[in-house]
């Protein structure tokens, strides 16, 4: 099912999982979406060899597996930092010959050595994507304070402009820890004239490395709130982890009172935080059991 039709029937509610890295089998992911699936997701995410790990592959695996095993929708990530044309057009024919009908279009991370091919940015994929293959729904990203390469907001929405005149279905954000950032982003989208669905990226931090790493690397603010509670937790690492996962509960529970388009989980392949945040959204009336 197309992702667009489902965000105009209702909010959402999805994870996202990443193929595994190095020792892990591909069997790894398919514990982790089945276990995921277990919370009645709209649809879960795959990304495409996430942080240049080269394993683009198991993607489509895990994708189609997740649609045809799992019953559930699969959003295929692909990006085209670096690709040709024609590699770009055999990882489309792979989504589709999968019956895989969502795809979020990225350019993907810059990397030593990769050089822009024959596209320079996601806008460009997506109207490659709108232009061949025209069956598939494609959603895109949007970043509440601003793409960490832009120098000020205003040039990061005109960008994401470009993606919704290029063809984007839908958007899903990148993490944040303030939620007020993200209400005045959506605000400011309508301001824009963007008017595509926006879906909330929430991502509990689990130490402070990991949120450190987030601040450098997303450009995302981190709240005297989290500081607090990281400060709280000490260097007890299980204490860190735990913060983490009541502070993203306390967000995605703000956010349903708010009327999100919807709530979508980067789990980091562990699904406790999926199970967690899943019956929080229940108890408070945002999804059904």
């Amino acid at each position: 099912m197309r992702i667009s039709d489902i965000l105009a029937a209702k909010q959402t509610f999805s994870f996202e999982i990443f193929p595994p890295k190095g020792e892990l089998p591909l069997e790894h992911a398919h514990e982790v979406a089945n276990s995921l699936a277990e919370c009645k997701p709209d649809w879960i995410s795959v990304t495409f060899s996430a942080g240049g790990s080269g394993n683009s592959a198991n993607t489509f695996a895990i994708g189609r597996d997740i649609e045809r095993d799992l019953g559930v929708n699969a959003l295929v990530h692909l990006t085209c930092m670096g690709s040709t044309t024609a590699e770009v057009d055999a990882n489309l024919r792979k989504i589709v010959d999968d019956g895989v009908s969502n795809v979020l279009a990225l350019r993907g991370d810059r990397r030593p050595g990769v050089q822009t091919v024959d596209f320079a940015y996601a806008s460009d994929l997506i109207s490659h994507i709108k232009a061949t293959t025209p069956e598939l729904c494609v959603g895109a990203a949007c970043y509440p304070e601003g793409h960490v390469e832009c120098e000020d907001l205003d040039r990061s929405l005109d960008h994401l402009y470009l993606k919704q005149e290029a063809g984007a279905d839908f958007l899903v954000s990148q993490l944040f820890f303030s939620n007020d950032d993200f209400y005045r982003f959506r605000e400011l989208c309508l301001r824009r004239r963007v008017k595509l669905p926006i879906v909330a990226g929430i991502m509990p931090f689990t130490s402070v490395a990991q949120i450190q790493r987030m601040a450098f690397t997303c450009g995302a603010s981190i709240p005297s709130k989290v500081v607090k509670r990281l400060v709280a937790a000490g260097d007890d690492k299980d204490a860190q982890a735990q913060a983490g996962l009541e502070y993203a509960i306390e967000q995605v529970e703000d956010l349903a009172a708010n009327g999100v388009d919807g709530i979508h989980i980067y789990s980091m392949n562990r699904p406790e935080i999926g199970h967690a945040t899943y019956e929080a959204l229940v108890a408070c009336g945002y999804l059904g059991a």
